[in-house]
């Protein structure tokens, strides 16, 4: 059965759909068969695979909201063991609509169920925010992975990102558990680098991934070309960095 990583933390710009993007790419180009499921209404995950939002006849907002089957939904990328379940404008909606529905926390976990035995890992792109849709991608996970930019403001809002996890683990999903801390945007040559991953391993000792992703042009040039950093550039560090996370965690989930 597919393990489902939500990749989640409240605060934008912190590298949630380079790391959505890039891993499942890695995963798959791995020889594990990989799902992105993108649930943030900007859908920029499924541009950064190289997906047109505007042709989409389905979208992730069907599944939720009208019940539509994943496998109707799910496009297969261009790239190697690698299906997205798209996203588009019509996402934005979606908070307000769920808010009417029975069960509605539920809902990504009922649509992804049929196929969850397909995939290897299913990764969950959440929007940066802890409303309805966020909670659906929890309450659909096995484990959530959290990216942490090394910058001053990083623990910031985290205390309240795991209170959340702790009253969904309460509430909804008691299985649910941490997969571990993906540290972004690092640059070895600032001390400012080092004190904050020194403080994330305390905030979460024993669960922070030992590859770094780094500061690198090239990973910020990828989506404008709708390919992962291995397809746009193999030799880059940035790729490196997501080819070495994936053997890391298809390692931690042998």
């Amino acid at each position: 059965m597919g393990k489902t990583i939500a990749i989640v933390n409240q605060k934008g710009g912190v590298g949630k759909t380079t790391t959505a993007v890039n891993l499942c790419a890695a995963i798959g180009g791995a020889g594990k068969k990989a799902l992105l499921v993108d649930i943030d209404p900007q859908g920029n995950s499924t541009s950064g695979m190289g997906i047109e939002k505007k042709t989409l006849e389905l979208s992730a907002y069907d599944a939720l909201i009208n019940g539509a089957k994943a496998k109707d939904v799910i496009v297969e990328s261009r790239f190697k063991n690698v299906d997205i379940l798209p996203a588009n404008m019509n996402l934005a909606g979606a908070e307000l609509e769920l808010v009417e529905i029975e069960k509605r926390e539920n809902r990504l976990k009922t649509a992804l169920a049929p196929i969850k035995d397909e995939y290897s890992f299913i990764f969950l792109d959440c929007p940066p925010s802890l409303g309805l849709i966020t909670l659906n991608a929890l309450c659909a996970a096995d484990t959530i992975m959290v990216p942490i930019q090394c910058e001053y403001y990083a623990l910031e809002g985290l205390s309240q990102l795991m209170a959340t996890v702790r009253q969904v683990k309460r509430l909804y999903s008691p299985h649910i558990e941490m997969e571990g801390v993906v540290l972004t945007m690092f640059d070895g040559r600032l001390n400012l680098t080092q004190q904050v991953v020194d403080e994330v391993k305390k905030f979460f000792p024993n669960k922070v991934f030992k590859t770094v992703v780094p500061r690198n042009v090239r990973l910020s040039e990828a989506p404008s070309f709708g390919q992962p950093i291995m397809y746009y550039d193999r030799g880059s560090k940035g790729s490196d960095a997501y080819m070495n996370l994936a053997k890391e965690l298809i390692k931690q989930n042998r």
